[in-house]
């Protein structure tokens, strides 16, 4: 759980996931675990922020059985789908989960 200190410090780019979240008609459970994964390690480099955003989307998705290709995550976030692909698997590691092995 993080602070509403954190949640006011990246405001902006939770708002960002929420909207790429709708355009994803993702549940709330996926879009609560994508928010958390964000704010778990929120890169320095604002470049950076948007692919984390995009693989926390696509993560969350996944942990929630609210899963979406990384294809339309990407699209929705406006990031290449390759962006996802090099992020999602650590976010998931860093949170103490275990990614799917498939």
């Amino acid at each position: 759980m993080h602070s509403a200190r954190d949640r006011i410090e990246y405001e902006r780019w939770l708002e960002d996931l929420e909207q790429a979240a709708d355009r994803l008609e993702l549940s709330s459970e996926a879009r609560s675990c994508a928010a958390e994964l964000f704010l778990l390690d929120v890169p320095e480099a604002d470049r950076s922020k948007r692919a984390t955003l995009a693989a926390s989307l696509y993560a969350g998705s996944l942990v929630a059985s609210d899963g979406r290709t990384q294809s339309d995550v990407a699209e929705a976030a406006d990031v290449s789908r390759l962006s996802i692909q090099s992020r999602w698997k650590d976010l998931l590691e860093e949170a103490g989960l275990e990614p799917p092995r498939w």
